[in-house]
């Protein structure tokens, strides 16, 4: 599906997870998602910027406005080079936790896109792709 527009983001500090959120609402209203979908999606986008910040020391996201007919959409890259997740299965359940969170983030995310993807190995650190289509 074509790249209709894209931004790359930093996250590096807490301020970073506030322009994330922003720029995933943005690429939302651009795509014509209904409120509920944009709040959906930037919430998501919170979660694993949040967890790019605080597990992966920091990283990056690429924010993409994908467009092909009546179909639009948005994709969230997020890679950091943190530790990494040593055991994926748990860290998707609800309820884990590696910090002090409610163990919540990477399930939650997942289940509120279309679509989640997540790469991870111990020392080679994290990506996240979340996608919502309209």
């Amino acid at each position: 599906m074509p790249v209709q527009r894209s931004e790359v983001l930093p996250i590096r500090a807490e301020d970073d997870v506030v322009r994330v959120r922003q720029g995933a609402r943005e690429f939302c209203v651009a795509a014509g998602f209904s409120l509920v979908d944009q709040t959906k999606m930037v919430t998501a986008a919170s979660e694993i910027a949040r967890n790019t910040l605080i597990y992966g020391g920091g990283g990056s996201v690429t924010i993409e406005l994908h467009a092909e007919g009546l179909r639009h959409g948005v994709r969230l890259r997020f890679v950091d080079t943190g530790p990494g997740i040593a055991d994926l299965e748990q860290a998707l359940r609800d309820g884990y936790t590696s910090g002090r969170g409610l163990g919540l983030g990477l399930g939650g995310a997942r289940r509120l896109v279309n679509e989640f993807q997540i790469d991870s190995r111990p020392g080679d650190g994290t990506k996240v792709s979340l996608t919502r289509w309209k």
